[in-house]
């Protein structure tokens, strides 16, 4: 049980961190939450303050979903975990994600857990996450909508585990996927209404807001 509560507690903390608030308040002076979507992920600060620290956010983003996902599963508390070191895995992963989503650093207000599910999809399994890479590079550089990216890329990552996880569907990394996809469609789903009445912002290279 200690092992249990000490990975899930110490993933959820490392997703918790708010670097897209923090980032703006040490070098713009302003709360991210107040501008653009509202969302502390790396594509409302790109949009918001521009690339430079849109792409930090980002990386900072990625890192902490896949460091406890690389690390944790290896600690010396981590070797009672429930069903061994691939259960750990998968618990630190969604702790991670669900720390960036709900963080208790800026008021269970977090981000759409995007950046940080593509640290732990690329510490889980990095086969499938080129999978993940090649789908939302092609759908946003065809398309320029980040979020369309985003969901398609996160469901043909669960797709390619069926081919690719030991133990194909039957993998509980293959679960991760399918529920990981699912976190992804389902805090996209205003995304989804702006999409249909025409709405979203697309994606510019440069930052900023493109009609």
């Amino acid at each position: 049980m200690v092992s249990l509560l000490a990975c899930v507690a110490l993933a959820y903390a490392s997703g918790s961190l708010p670097w897209g608030l923090w980032l703006g308040r040490l070098f713009r002076g302003v709360d991210i939450r107040s501008m653009g979507s509202g969302n502390l992920g790396a594509t409302n600060v790109y949009r918001s303050l521009g690339p430079a620290l849109g792409m930090v956010t980002l990386a900072l983003d990625i890192a902490k979903g896949a460091l406890p996902v690389w690390l944790l599963p290896h600690a010396p508390f981590a070797a009672q975990f429930p069903g061994g070191a691939e259960w750990c895995r998968l618990a630190v992963g969604l702790a991670a994600v669900a720390g960036h989503v709900w963080t208790f650093l800026a008021g269970f207000r977090g981000g759409k857990g995007v950046a940080t599910t593509v640290g732990v999809l690329l510490a889980l399994a990095p086969t499938a996450f080129g999978v993940f890479v090649a789908v939302f590079a092609a759908t946003v550089w065809i398309t320029r909508f980040i979020s369309l990216g985003s969901v398609l890329g996160a469901v043909a990552f669960a797709l390619a585990l069926a081919f690719l996880a030991p133990g194909g569907t039957r993998s509980p990394t293959f679960l991760l996927g399918v529920l990981l996809a699912l976190l992804v469609v389902a805090r996209h789903r205003g995304n989804f209404r702006r999409l249909a009445r025409g709405e979203e912002r697309r994606f510019s290279f440069r930052g900023g807001k493109r009609p």
